[in-house]
């Protein structure tokens, strides 16, 4: 069982970044999948949720407007766009995919908003 989180990086404020969740040894398309976050001295923060079949979303009230969550089950990936960075969103990305009898966490991955 595997999910690899990619896409993170340096961005300036304003800008966008792409993340991906790339899922393989399970059924994916059974799972709902969410992205959480955590910044230096916070606490882990869900950013975005989306049902296993895609048909609802929700999102932290601090990235609606910005942030889409979609996903693709027949790649097995699910994606965060993040539009209009902010310095505030700066944080390691994490994916995890859920339903009620497991739970898999990927690696994580870096995003910096930068001045």
């Amino acid at each position: 069982v595997r999910l690899v989180e990619s896409g993170g990086g340096l961005v300036q404020p304003g800008g966008s970044l792409r993340l991906s969740c790339a899922a393989s040894g399970f059924t994916f398309s059974r799972y709902d999948v969410r992205w959480y976050r955590r910044a230096p001295g916070k606490e882990r923060e869900l950013v975005a949720a989306i049902t296993s079949a895609g048909g609802s979303t929700n999102y932290a009230d601090s990235v609606k407007g910005r942030f889409t969550i979609s996903r693709d089950n027949a790649k097995n990936t699910v994606y965060l766009q993040m539009n209009s960075l902010k310095p505030e969103d700066t944080a390691v990305y994490y994916c995890n995919a859920r339903n009620w009898q497991f739970d898999y966490w990927g690696q994580g991955t870096q995003v910096t908003v930068f001045s």
